[in-house]
């Protein structure tokens, strides 16, 4: 090993014993050669940790490192208290490493104030990609002098539920996948895309057959968050989520069934339209539960957003004026207590100073009750779930991720009274939603507060499901189309402000949130 520089006396033990601790996994002493406080940084490709106890939390849910050897250090001497220490590494199965440590001793002892670590650069992240091309599919009129069409250029994040000619659908199930047929067609909502242009970049991952809200997947890991990197990503449209707000495509072709768009929407910051219920079609679309199931997009740019849409409903000419949209007019937005109630109290905050800030008329509205809407949906869904998958997960016995499996487990358990007297109360709940919404739009926090914690565990995550479940289930019952755009910051963290309108005013919801979005007052 190559060493530039002098080690001042006790720091070379120490730096070595960190590195061999690295190699054992031994939390217990990485922790203990990081200065405590809050003060204590460290940083990677994925973002930056604050105080040695996100860097504790982080470290112990990480599972240990890759194997390398150290070929080089450089120690340069700041200060008789004060040094920096880089080191290069050789990884045993290929690529290189740097980690860089600004390294402090007090009352005798040398502890680790900074560091950042610069890993091998992956051939793709399978966190967020199972299938990745340069392009996969190019967009229509592809040639010498590239893709012609309204979306030429936009890269495209296909969830992993949505049929690409030449690939099969893996559904996040790696035993599914092994199984399943190549696609013969693109699905529609995919080849409406590449008519107009787009090119798909890749397949991107999706919590297992589209069962949960967290981007959590027991075999591909945990999707980055690309707006707040110590947190979840959301799901289940978990991958097309990342690599839009990594900047790795610019539009997610996604579904939602409770959520799956919305959530991950507010999780990083970026546009999420669920569209109403049927008004896209769900051809070559792996169902969850088809009463429920949408196809929608995401974005970072509400242009880009408003654009797709109006090639989907048939007006991909410039945005409607406000003198056009009744949605746009000025008219009062509707609140509700309850919706209110639900999200957390810093979340319910700054959605009141949003509100505020907007300066539009409000209206208070009366919902059916939350946890009927969540109930309802949840006894449904599952029950629909099931009848897709139910054989399926039958005959594969721990093929699932523990938390799939126990819903799907929930699932099987729904009797058939239960799932008749659940549909009898999903008409009489949507009848009352849609009155309720009537022609007006209904707004609150998309989620109750930001993305969870990626060191959370299990059951911290399942809380916050439950709890989210009965905010996005009022579109979910209604049949509603939902759009939530980034308005909040909650805890250095995004939050979405979700709109819902009449069934159909899928574009004017959107234009809407972006009038509400570029509105003088929120755009600092």
């Amino acid at each position: 090993m190559r060493l530039t520089g002098t080690w001042p006396a006790g720091l070379e033990s120490a730096f070595h014993r960190y590195e061999d601790a690295l190699m054992q996994d031994d939390t217990a002493v990485l922790d203990a050669l990081f200065e405590p406080g809050p003060d204590t940084l460290r940083g990677d490709g994925a973002g930056l940790l604050r105080g040695h106890s996100q860097i504790s939390a982080f470290r112990s849910a990480r599972g240990g490192v890759a194997r390398r050897a150290l070929i080089g250090v450089d120690v340069q001497v700041l200060g008789p208290d004060a040094v920096l220490v880089v080191g290069e590494s050789r990884f045993l199965d290929g690529g290189r490493g740097l980690q860089t440590q600004l390294w402090c001793r007090t009352d005798g002892t040398w502890r680790i104030r900074t560091a950042h670590v610069t890993g091998r650069a992956p051939a793709f992240d399978r966190s967020v990609w199972r299938v990745l091309g340069d392009p996969l599919v190019p967009g229509a009129g592809s040639g010498p002098g590239g893709a012609s069409g309204p979306l030429a250029g936009v890269r495209v994040a296909v969830k992993d539920l949505i049929a690409v000619r030449g690939q099969v659908i893996g559904a996040g199930n790696p035993t599914w996948q092994a199984q399943a047929d190549i696609e013969d067609e693109h699905a529609p909502a995919v080849a409406m895309l590449l008519d107009a242009g787009a090119e798909v970049t890749g397949i991107a991952r999706s919590d297992e057959f589209a069962y949960g809200l967290a981007g959590r997947n027991a075999h591909s890991g945990t999707t980055p968050n690309g707006a707040a990197p110590r947190r979840i990503g959301g799901g289940s449209t978990s991958g097309s989520a990342s690599a839009v707000a990594l900047g790795q495509a610019d539009l997610g072709l996604g579904t939602d069934t409770a959520g799956s768009l919305r959530v991950p929407a507010s999780y990083q910051g970026l546009w999420g339209l669920r569209t109403t219920h049927g008004a896209v079609s769900r051809t070559g679309v792996l169902p969850l539960a088809q009463t429920f199931d949408t196809v929608g997009w995401l974005t970072r740019d509400p242009e880009l957003l408003r654009q797709v849409v109006g090639i989907a409903f048939g007006d991909p000419v410039e945005r409607q004026r406000e003198a056009e949209d009744p949605l746009v007019r000025g008219e009062p937005l509707l609140l509700s207590d309850a919706l209110l109630d639900a999200a957390e109290p810093d979340t319910r905050s700054a959605f009141l100073a949003w509100v505020e800030l907007v300066g539009r008329p409000v209206q208070s509205v009366a919902l059916p009750d939350l946890d009927d809407l969540a109930e309802t949906l949840r006894v449904v869904q599952a029950a629909e779930a099931h009848r897709n998958h139910g054989d399926w997960v039958a005959a594969h016995p721990g093929a699932l991720g523990a938390d799939v499996a126990e819903r799907f487990a929930a699932a099987a358990a729904v009797t058939a009274e239960q799932e008749s007297a659940a549909r009898a109360r999903l008409v009489e709940l949507r009848t009352v939603l849609r009155r309720v919404v009537g022609n007006g739009v209904l707004a609150f926090p998309t989620a109750p507060g930001p993305a969870p914690d990626r060191t959370a565990d299990t059951a911290a995550v399942l809380v916050t499901r439950r709890a989210t479940l009965r905010m996005t289930s009022v579109a979910g019952v209604g049949g509603l189309p939902a759009v939530s755009f980034p308005a909040l910051r909650v805890d250095d963290a995004p939050v979405g402000v979700c709109l819902v309108g009449p069934a159909g005013a899928d574009l004017a919801l959107v234009d809407l949130a972006i009038d509400l979005s570029t509105t003088p007052a929120t755009r600092s």
